[in-house]
C-alpha cells in the first residue's frame, strides 16, 4: 500500500486525470439514464465537483479543496489557470473565420449590452441585500458578469474576501443556469447557426455555461459562442474595475 501511495503522488497529475474522467463519465451515464439528456452531463459534473471539493476542504482542513488531498494535489494544477487558459483557447481552433465575420457589428454590440445587463442585475441584487459599498457593489455586479470578472474586479478595487466569495458564487450560479436552461430553449429562440450561437454566447459571457450547453443543443455552435464568450470575459475584465466600479462610486 506504501509503494502504491508513493506513485500515486508522485504522478498526481495523472491520478487528477483519472479521477476527472471518471467523474465525467458518471456525470453523462446520469444525465442520459436519469433525465434523457434534458440536464447536461457537464452540469451534473461541476455539482459533484464542488461537493467533493466541500468534502476535501472539510477532510483536509485546507483552503483549496481535493487539492490539498495529498493523492489529489495534481487537481490544483490540472484546474488552475493555464489548463483553462488552453481549453478556451483551443476552442477558437474550431471557429471558421467566414462564419465569425458574419455576426459582425451585432456579435460586438451583444458582447457590451450581456456585460452592462448582468452587471446591472447583480448590483441590483446587491443594493437588495442591503449593500451600500461601491466597491461591494461593484464587485458582486462584476461577479454576475461571470465568476472570473467578479474576483478580476474585487482584487482591483480592495473589495473583501467575502464580497469577492460572494461575486464569484453569483458567477456560478448564472454558469450552471446557462448550461442546464440553453438546451430548453434553443428551440424558441433560434439558436441553431453559428451566427445566433456568436450573440448568444455574447449576451450571457459565461464560457463554461456557454460551452456546456452549446454542447447539449448541438456541438457544432461550441467554438463560436465560446468565442465571443471570451471576449465578453476580457471586456468585463476591462470594464467592470474602471468605468463601472466610477459609475458606482459617483452613485453612491
Amino acid at each position: 500500500m506504501d509503494i502504491i501511495e508513493s506513485v500515486f503522488v508522485r504522478n498526481n497529475l495523472v491520478m487528477a486525470f483519472a479521477l476527472i474522467g471518471a467523474t465525467i463519465w458518471v456525470s453523462y451515464f446520469l444525465a442520459d439514464r436519469l433525465t434523457g439528456g434534458r440536464i447536461h452531463g457537464s452540469a451534473i459534473a461541476i455539482s459533484l465537483g464542488l461537493i467533493a471539493a466541500y468534502w476535501g476542504g472539510v477532510t483536509s482542513g485546507g483552503n483549496q479543496g481535493l487539492a490539498d488531498v495529498a493523492l489529489l494535489g495534481g487537481i490544483g494544477v490540472m484546474g488552475g489557470g493555464m489548463m483553462r487558459d488552453f481549453a478556451i483557447v483551443a476552442t477558437a481552433f474550431g471557429v471558421h473565420m467566414h462564419e465569425l465575420k458574419k455576426a459582425g457589428l451585432v456579435g460586438v454590440i451583444s458582447i457590451f449590452t450581456g456585460v452592462i445587463v448582468s452587471f446591472m442585475v447583480g448590483a441590483a441584487v446587491a443594493m437588495l441585500f442591503g449593500y451600500s459599498d461601491p466597491a461591494a457593489i461593484t464587485t458582486i455586479g462584476a461577479g454576475a458578469v461571470t465568476y472570473i470578472v467578479g474576483p478580476v474586479t474585487g482584487e482591483a478595487i480592495g473589495a473583501s474576501d467575502t464580497v469577492i466569495t460572494l461575486s464569484v458564487a453569483a458567477g456560478l450560479v448564472k454558469s450552471i443556469l446557462v448550461m442546464v436552461v440553453t438546451p430548453l430553449v434553443a428551440g424558441f429562440i433560434g439558436l441553431n447557426n453559428p451566427q445566433s450561437a456568436m450573440v448568444f454566447g455574447g449576451l450571457m459571457g459565461t464560457t463554461s455555461g456557454v460551452a456546456a450547453g452549446l454542447a447539449a443543443t448541438d456541438p457544432k455552435l461550441v467554438p463560436y459562442g465560446a468565442m465571443t464568450a471570451t471576449f465578453y470575459t476580457g471586456v468585463g475584465c476591462l470594464l467592470g474595475p474602471s468605468i463601472l466600479f466610477f459609475i458606482v462610486s459617483g452613485l453612491f
